[in-house]
């Protein structure tokens, strides 16, 4: 794990100092030729919380993200095999990262030696940040959107409202037009979180199938999120904030599981709101996202002094 240096007490406090002088790090980890375009990254950090075992800064093309559903998943199974944890219980152990929006617990499959795929966690409070906000989006008019929080805060709408198709159209076409969202919702939207306002930030778009009702078949979206990055899952920040809104909405009641699938790759995950909460004024709920993570390999990443693109590139 990479220590961010003495940066201060808290989880933001050492992101925002990974940022101002560490951010090569980033860019040579998620840029190429080690990464890509739309790379993720997790470092781990000591948790502050007594009842975390671990805390987790997340990277991305753009920056530092707040929360990362599909991180916590390998997260928690790499803490488990990795011995992190000690004395896991079985057939099910739980694993609280400390992540920059709070602690957040996996609770993953353990046989007594090694993990399962499948995952699930309990995450944040989330809620409805605003629902039916109207924002003018260049080259599409006036667009109505909804603003939920799930650790990051995400704009939501159908495709079908920008006169696309969530699983037929060209991603590119999907990709500008979610970006196009979310540069209007940041320059007409006033964000809050009660807990820090560091949190207070647009982190992208999800553009849906228009299936907000609660149904047995699954619903499909699409991320775009950090610079026009497209995520290969069905996001779990972003399922916790749309089933946040779809519970304010009154279109899910607590326990209500549902699927989400993926437009960019199929992967499903299922959530479902566990309890009501609170954060801050806002009526909250807190949300369980389950879904798979496996293991690809192990890298060890070298960077020679000379190199004179050590530091990474990108090629838009």
């Amino acid at each position: 794990g990479l220590e961010p240096g003495p940066a201060g007490p808290t989880l933001l406090a050492r992101r925002r100092h990974m940022g101002a002088a560490l951010d090569h790090v980033r860019r040579l980890l998620v840029q190429e030729p080690r990464g890509h375009r739309d790379m993720y990254a997790a470092v781990l950090v000591p948790s502050e919380l007594p009842a975390a075992q671990l805390g987790a800064l997340f990277l991305h093309g753009q920056g530092y993200s707040t929360m990362c559903g599909h991180a916590v998943l390998a997260l928690g199974r790499f803490a488990l095999d990795g011995g992190l944890v000690p004395a896991p219980s079985r057939p099910e152990a739980a694993v609280t990262i400390h992540c920059p929006c709070g602690p957040v617990t996996a609770f993953v499959p353990w046989d007594g030696q090694r993990s399962g795929s499948r995952v699930r966690f309990h995450s944040v409070p989330a809620f409805a940040a605003a629902a039916d906000v109207t924002v003018d989006v260049p080259g599409h008019g006036k667009v109505v959107v909804d603003i939920g929080y799930g650790g990051a805060f995400y704009a939501f709408l159908s495709a079908e409202r920008l006169g696309l198709d969530v699983c037929s159209s060209k991603t590119r076409d999907l990709v500008d037009a979610a970006s196009a969202v979310t540069e209007a919702v940041k320059r007409q939207f006033k964000l809050h979180h009660p807990d820090n306002e560091e949190l207070a930030f647009l982190y992208g778009t999800i553009l849906t199938d228009g299936k907000d009702a609660f149904s047995d078949e699954p619903t499909t979206n699409i991320c775009v999120f950090a610079d026009a990055q497209v995520d290969r899952s069905p996001t779990g920040s972003g399922v916790t904030a749309r089933i946040a809104l779809q519970y304010h909405k009154g279109l899910i009641q607590l326990n209500q599981s549902r699927t989400f699938r993926s437009s960019s790759t199929g992967s499903l995950f299922t959530g479902k709101a566990v309890k009501e909460a609170k954060c801050g004024d806002y009526n909250a709920v807190v949300v369980e996202v389950s879904g798979e993570a496996f293991y690809t390999g192990t890298a060890t990443f070298v960077v020679e002094e000379e190199d004179p693109l050590k530091y990474g590139f990108s090629v838009k």
